[in-house]
């Protein structure tokens, strides 16, 4: 099938910011890392940093995540969830050089198999990060995925923030923030816990609250 000539322009440019951008973002974020200072405020278990759980962050505070998470558990096997969009394709390489994995799809849209698969990951021993506003939005709005995964999995979630003295905010639907070089970070990777005997809308409001 002959695709349009604008149309068969996008997928060849996409293909060669899909090759090109991660590499040049793995470059920048572990250049942001090095020049800036870095507190960690760490409240989680002993225990948990040898067990499973589910990592879970803002869409909009992406960027210092894989450090974070390396920081706690230096070899652990970690999947995250990721939508088939164009900057889920993005994200997902630029990542992989951190040792993350990913799970393709979204617990907004096409639910069933994006958790099925998501189970599978548990399943061989993987932690799975997601983003519970991901990946459309509203910033720092709660899906179903995260309830589901811990619920149903018996798994506690580790939430993790970070604040930066400087940065540039972009102007996305999540407000990504991208720390300065020569900025002062503080990281937090929140008590870890679970949402036991919780209903939907009591879950939303305890992860929302621990996040915030």
């Amino acid at each position: 099938m002959n695709l349009p000539k604008k149309r068969r322009f996008k997928l060849i440019k996409r293909k060669i910011f899909s090759f090109l951008l991660p590499p040049i973002f793995n470059i920048f974020m572990r250049f942001i890392s090095l020049t800036c200072k870095k507190t960690f405020i760490i409240d989680i278990s002993d225990e948990i940093k040898s067990s499973q759980f589910i990592f879970a962050f803002w869409h909009g505070e992406i960027f210092m995540q894989p450090f974070s998470y390396n920081k706690i558990k230096p070899k652990g096997k970690i999947k995250t969830i990721i939508s088939h969009h164009f900057d889920g394709n993005i994200i997902a390489r630029t990542i992989s050089f951190f040792g993350f994995g990913t799970v393709r799809g979204s617990t907004r849209d096409g639910a069933v198999g994006v958790l099925k698969k998501s189970f599978r990951t548990i399943n061989e021993g993987y932690d799975v990060a997601i983003t519970p506003d991901g990946p459309k939005g509203p910033a720092k709005s709660v899906a179903n995925g995260i309830i589901a995964l811990s619920q149903k999995k018996d798994l506690y979630i580790v939430a993790s923030t970070f604040k930066s003295s400087k940065y540039w905010k972009l102007r996305s639907w999540d407000s990504f923030i991208i720390p300065k070089p020569f900025s002062k970070i503080t990281i937090h990777v929140k008590k870890e816990f679970k949402l036991t005997g919780l209903d939907k809308q009591e879950s939303i409001i305890k992860i929302k609250n621990i996040m915030e």
